[in-house]
This record gives structure tokens, sequence and C-alpha cells, in this order.
């Protein structure tokens, strides 16, 4: 029996990775081991390991990789309704049930969050952090069975390594309920988040999608995905308010998606937010940090809503897993960009590059 594997650990924050072999985990009673096929590489996570920013780091050296994909290898002897051999999304999301709002059913405000093989949100997270250590750069990670979403057929292991930011556009839009008809604007379109937002709002229904970005080569090919439906803005080339009102009958967008990050100006958000319609929701997923002005009394009298949203739930992430199975969500435009675990500091610099929302770059930690 294998009783090692090879995981990517950060050893000092801002250093690159390194291959190391360790003790392969075992899974407990009530969890599952996966065997890891693909792992996303983020933007966000040259930014994260840097350990600059706020986020808690789990104690290093750190096993890390957040977006695992792979196959049921053992299950415990607790465990019901999920078998080996079925082919799995790992949701990293990890909360304690213990606290108040996990006790209401609302993990995904846990005072302990964190996500295994990346960070915690909280000093009081490294309790879930060490209870699942391992991050989906590893050939295995144990998982709870309440976070596996199973992956249809159809569904590539390196499509299901995108779920992550496919999951955080996906829960954005279920808050703004968006469907059938809906008219939506995506403040970056053209990155990960914004891509993503684009392929799920055209598989919920939406006629009208609404790109602003910078990268032009990205919006011309996501154009070409629904030419009567999307259409895009390039940041500078005109008032953003006028143009998003010019392409719904002059009423404003039902929803917009803000996929705008740190370093992002909060003027074009600003900017944005007038193109909502009467009624409309304005829902931010891409962190931005710059102080953003807005009008309260304007809010309340055309009844407007600005909220925030963080990630997804894995019911959320197997609805989309099951959309994509029936072929109501289309993955075969993103574009795969693979690298073996041994390069995965080449894949971290990849990123760094930002290739377009459309390109997917995952490590495979079996080869």
């Amino acid at each position: 029996m294998v009783t090692q594997m090879r995981s990517a650990r950060l050893h000092e924050p801002g250093k690159p990775l390194r291959i190391d072999r360790v003790e392969r985990p075992q899974p407990r009673p009530s969890d599952v081991l996966v065997e890891v096929r693909a792992c996303g590489v983020i933007p966000n996570m040259n930014a994260i390991f840097s350990g600059t920013l706020w986020n808690h780091l789990p104690p290093l050296p750190a096993s890390v990789g957040l977006d695992a994909a792979g196959i049921v290898a053992e299950v415990g002897e607790n465990v019901a309704g999920v078998a080996t051999g079925e082919r799995v999304y790992v949701n990293p999301w990890l909360s304690c049930g213990e606290c108040a709002y996990c006790r209401r059913g609302d993990p995904m405000l846990c005072t302990c969050a964190a996500f295994q093989g990346y960070f915690g949100f909280f000093p009081q997270s490294h309790r879930a952090l060490a209870t699942y250590p391992f991050g989906g750069f590893s050939e295995y990670i144990t998982a709870s069975p309440d976070r596996l979403v199973i992956l249809p057929d159809g569904v590539t292991f390196d499509q299901g390594a995108r779920f992550g930011y496919m999951g955080t556009s996906f829960a954005a839009l279920r808050a703004g309920k968006v469907g059938g008809g809906s008219s939506i604007a995506i403040n970056g379109i053209t990155g990960t988040l914004g891509a993503g937002a684009t392929l799920l709002a055209l598989a919920m229904g939406a006629t009208c999608v609404l790109g602003l970005g910078r990268n032009r080569e990205v919006m011309a090919r996501l154009k070409t995905l629904a030419p009567e439906r999307i259409h895009t803005l390039a940041l500078g080339e005109g008032p953003i308010a006028d143009w998003m009102r010019a392409h719904t009958d002059g009423l404003g967008v039902d929803v917009l998606i803000d996929c705008s990050g740190r370093a992002a100006a909060a003027a074009t958000t600003a900017q944005a937010l007038h193109g909502l319609k009467r009624g409309g929701i304005a829902i931010n997923i891409g962190a931005l940090t710059e102080t953003l002005a807005i009008e309260p009394i304007r809010f309340m009298t055309a009844r407007l809503a600005f909220r925030g949203s963080n990630w997804f739930t894995t019911g959320e992430g197997q609805l989309m897993a099951d959309m994509a199975g029936a072929g109501v969500l289309d993955l075969s435009p993103l574009t795969v960009q693979a690298y073996p675990l041994e390069r995965i500091n080449d894949a971290l610099e990849a990123v760094k590059a930002r290739p377009g929302g459309l390109v997917n770059i995952v490590v495979h930690p079996h080869q």
C-alpha cells in the first residue's frame, strides 16, 4: 500500500513552493480520500502566498492548493452515499458547525471559516485548517462528504478545477435572481470571475449581458459566444451608465456583477451603479478595496441594493455541475493550460500575466 505522496508546500511566504514527499493522509471514519487529478491555479494565489495581506496562512510548511477535482479513492467507515471511483470536485470551504451562524444553517458566515489548502479568514480558523491540512497541489487530500460535488461524465477534471471561481460568480447571479429575460452588467468581464459569470449568465437565460473591461481581445472572444446577447465596452471608450442604458431601452440593468479587485478604481464601479434600473442590485465579488461613495437617497428612492457575495455552497456547486452535465452550461470555451506538479511555480508565474478569463490554468498532481 502506498504510504507517501508528493505535495507542493509553502515553506516561507513569498518564496517558491517546494515539492515535498510526505505521509499520505488517512481518511477519518467520517471523511473520504480523494486522488487529485487537477487543481486550479487562480490569479490571487501569488498575493495570498506572499503573506502580506490580511489572510491567515496555515502553519508553515503548509500544503497548498485550492480547487481540487479527482476521484474518490477511499471512504471512511461512517460515510454513506459516496462510493469509491466517483468523480468529484472538492469544495474547499471549511466551517466549524458550532458558531451562531453555522447553528442557524448559514455556514458561509462561519466565524471560523477557512479555505482548505489556502487560508483562514480569522485567527480562530486554525482548527479547521489543521483538521484538513492538505491542499489540492497534492496527490491526495481528505474531505468531508458534504463538500463533494459529483461531476457528470461530460465535465472534465480540468473543468471541475475551475468551479471555485465559477461558483463565486454563480452564487452572485443567484443572489441577483438572474433568469430568463434578465439584463446584467459585468464590471471586469475579461477576468476569471467575469468570464465565468458570462458563461453562467447565458446558461441561466440572461438576454442582455453587458461587459466592461480592458482586454479587448478577450472581450471580442466573449462576444462570439452570443453576439446578439453580449455587448462590451472597453474602459475609457465612453460614459458607462449612458452605454448601459442605451442597451436596455433606457431602463438600465437588473443586476451589476462587480468583479473589480483590490487594485481596481472604485470610480468605475460608481459609474456602473448609475446604470442600474430602478429596483436593481449590485453585487461585489471581486474584493474591491478602494472606498466607494454611494448616494443613499438614490438607493432609497430607486429601491436599489448593494451587497457582497463570497464563495458558494456545495449545493450551488452541484447545480452548476448538473447544468454542465445537461448541456445547459457550456464549459467548452475554457482553454486549458496544464502543468505537472514539478512545474507548480511555473504555473503560478503564468497566472501572474492574467492571460484572460477563458484561460484555465491547472496543475496535474499525478504527472
